[in-house]
């Protein structure tokens, strides 16, 4: 999945799904995404010292959230794991190291509880 069919697939099409499955490709180009924008709004705040992009900054950081936490949960749930996972994040330290090696991780073969694998799919023959 190319960068822009990641962003295209987070933030128009599967805004808030939390259901489903999310191939590495699709959650690290969404997270760099993310990165990138918000990098450059807190490089012109800095510079600016703008209250009007410290709003924008605060407005694009609420936006993601829900996006984020989805294709996360999505991201865990190809892995194998259940969305539920994602609040290790909050155990300091070695929860975000854990969340980590979790979403780095590769997708589990085959169809697993949360639908048919989104890698491969042409391995895997859908079955009604």
């Amino acid at each position: 999945m190319s960068f822009g069919e990641a962003l295209s697939t987070v933030y128009t099409q599967k805004y808030a799904t939390f259901s489903g499955r999310a191939r590495r490709s699709e959650y690290w180009w969404a997270y760099l995404g993310n990165l990138i924008v918000a990098m450059v709004l807190n490089v012109l705040v800095t510079v600016t010292h703008s209250s009007a992009l410290q709003i924008v900054l605060v407005i694009f950081a609420l936006a993601v959230l829900i996006p984020g936490l989805a294709v996360t949960v999505r991201r865990l749930h190809d892995t194998g794991r259940s969305g539920w996972w994602i609040l290790i994040g909050l155990v300091p330290f070695v929860g975000a190291i854990v969340l980590l090696v979790f979403l780095v991780g590769d997708s589990q073969a085959g169809p697993n509880a949360y639908g048919p694998p989104v890698k491969n799919i042409d391995a895997y023959p859908v079955t009604a």
